[in-house]
């Protein structure tokens, strides 16, 4: 028998929806329709509302109920400095503990990267991506710093694609990639973390130009 979905369920339901888009930055969150949309009651709705805003997605304000928050320019730059030193720290832990078969997957995902490069398929280039940080996260096997970061890229993903999108980034990213298994798979623990630190200062300065620039410019 399968069992009931509890508050921890809805509110992940809402999140995937935040994160993906489904709800906008700002856009107002009205119970009635989270109830319709969750298929659930007011009270698991606003279990998972007072969850999302401790996670800084979603802002509750007196009387006016509840919405996307807002991420700034300058928290997504700060958010993304912040990945760079719990990013390190799991690249360090991955080189430290990867088994020969954790190895072969990040080459393997590295691979599937560099076929989305040569053909010039971004998206499918920035969901490789995302598969292949999970697997650094994963092996680390450090739960605490995995589950802040997908607080933290949660919070900045509608600015992702935007920085992937820059002239020669995606070709800059694919080395950074290949360094960062080439430390791991070499179980060189002070290599992975700096090239890791490097991946995401290279971002953080991707972020800064294409917050410089108006979208679609």
């Amino acid at each position: 028998m399968l069992a009931r979905p509890g508050p921890d369920d809805f509110a992940n339901r809402l999140r995937d929806a935040i994160v993906s888009g489904h709800f906008m930055p700002n856009e107002r969150l009205i119970e009635q329709d989270l109830v319709e949309f969750l298929g659930t009651n007011r009270a698991n709705v606003r279990i998972a509302l007072g969850k999302l805003e401790h996670e800084g997605l979603v802002v509750i304000e007196p009387n006016r109920g509840a919405r996307v928050r807002l991420v700034t320019d300058r928290e997504a730059v700060e958010i993304m400095q912040a990945r760079g030193a719990l990013e390190g720290l799991v690249a360090r832990q991955a080189a430290e503990r990867a088994t020969d078969a954790d190895k072969q997957r990040l080459k393997d995902l590295t691979a599937q990267m560099q076929t989305a490069f040569r053909e010039g398929d971004l998206l499918a280039f920035s969901a490789i991506n995302g598969r292949y940080h999970a697997e650094i996260h994963r092996i680390s096997g450090n739960l605490t710093a995995t589950r802040l970061l997908a607080n933290l890229k949660s919070q900045i993903v509608r600015f992702q694609y935007r920085t992937i999108m820059l002239a020669g980034r995606a070709r800059r990213s694919l080395q950074e990639h290949v360094d960062i298994t080439d430390a791991i798979a070499a179980g060189d623990a002070a290599g992975a973390e700096k090239a890791m630190q490097q991946h995401l200062d290279e971002i953080s300065a991707a972020l800064t130009t294409t917050i410089a620039k108006p979208e679609g410019v």
